[in-house]
């Protein structure tokens, strides 16, 4: 088939540039356009060397009429922009949006964790929060794709087939996760610059992190009941990779094999979730630069709890892979294009 032809709007930062490094090896897309705003007129290669050796268009400012000429649009954009952008689908194009703007259900939800208004209410319901592991089959009915934040899917990957068949209580989920700092985008290294952000760890967003929302949405979905979720995220002094620690209370008649068990049947045939064998002390570089969610099942010592660790690259499995992982299913291309 013809490949089809794909704008990349927010091409310069940590996430638009990993983006690139798999779109460039996927032999079903043309990168027809690359665009940004400080960067006009730039080769890609200014920010990300190894994509020199490739020919690729410079970047340019975004205009609506560049949409006629594409069949994808990502969107790695401040948050808002792409809602903005929405606006002028045609009918042909297909976005998925690395960023916040169509993840949650709500507006009014929006609005209270992202401090503006939605701007493009009525496509809320046109689009979907994709998880193509759990929900796949929906993808294809969508043109609006939103890509999971990277601590939710390292969180939700877990969790949700526990929570769906009732294995845990959700009253009381503890959640401590610690990324790269690369998931704060360029901008971290000035406003860390001087919180010595190289060789210090860093709580932030401590019970009120934007992330929050998606959990909490996606829990509410499998469980139907009240969810009590606290999580915590961490900045530590690495490039990147997010490991998530997860403090669970286990239901009646539940014991840590039956977990194990539940979860490696649930992604027995799943090609980027590995559950490793009980107790197993995995780190995130057992997934770097992989599309994997790598997650152990550990006892605690109280009988009645268990810990589970989940690692993901944040640029990859927690973005730029796991959205052309949405890309493959909604056209139906074999899920691993591009990304083994």
């Amino acid at each position: 088939m013809p490949k089809l032809n794909a704008l990349v709007a927010g091409s310069t930062g940590y996430i638009g540039t990993q983006l690139i490094k798999i779109l460039v090896k996927h032999k079903y897309i043309n990168i027809k356009y690359l665009c940004g705003n400080s960067s006009v007129g730039k080769s890609i290669s200014f920010y990300e060397k190894s994509l020199s050796k490739y020919k690729l268009p410079k970047i340019r400012k975004f205009n609506k009429n560049l949409l006629d000429d594409v069949d994808i649009i990502f969107t790695a954009l401040p948050n808002g922009e792409a809602q903005d952008l929405s606006k002028h689908l045609n009918k042909k194009n297909i976005l998925i949006d690395l960023a916040a703007d169509f993840r949650l259900e709500k507006a009014s939800e929006y609005k209270k964790w992202y401090k503006q208004k939605h701007r493009a209410i009525k496509l809320i319901k046109k689009s979907i929060y994709s998880l193509p592991e759990i929900n796949r089959k929906e993808i294809k009915n969508y043109n609006i794709i939103s890509s999971p934040g990277c601590y939710p899917t390292s969180i939700l990957l877990p969790l949700i087939p526990l929570i769906n068949k009732n294995l845990v209580k959700v009253s009381n989920i503890i959640i401590d996760s610690k990324s790269g700092y690369s998931g704060a985008g360029r901008g971290v290294h000035k406003k860390y610059k001087n919180k010595n952000l190289y060789d210090s760890l860093s709580a932030y967003g401590v019970g009120n992190h934007r992330h929050n929302s998606e959990i909490d949405q996606m829990l509410k979905k499998f469980s139907k009941k009240k969810i009590e979720v606290s999580f915590t995220p961490h900045l530590s002094p690495m490039f990147k990779g997010i490991l998530s620690t997860i403090y669970l209370d286990l239901n009646r008649n539940v014991n840590m094999t039956k977990v194990l068990g539940l979860l490696t049947k649930f992604y027995k045939q799943e090609k980027f979730v590995k559950i490793s064998k009980s107790n197993t002390l995995i780190s995130t570089n057992d997934v770097i630069n992989t599309n994997n969610c790598l997650i152990s099942v550990c006892k605690s010592k109280f009988h009645n709890k268990i810990i589970i660790l989940s690692a993901i690259d944040n640029l990859i499995k927690g973005g730029a892979g796991q959205a052309v992982q949405s890309l493959n299913n909604r056209y139906n291309f074999p899920e691993t294009t591009g990304l083994i």
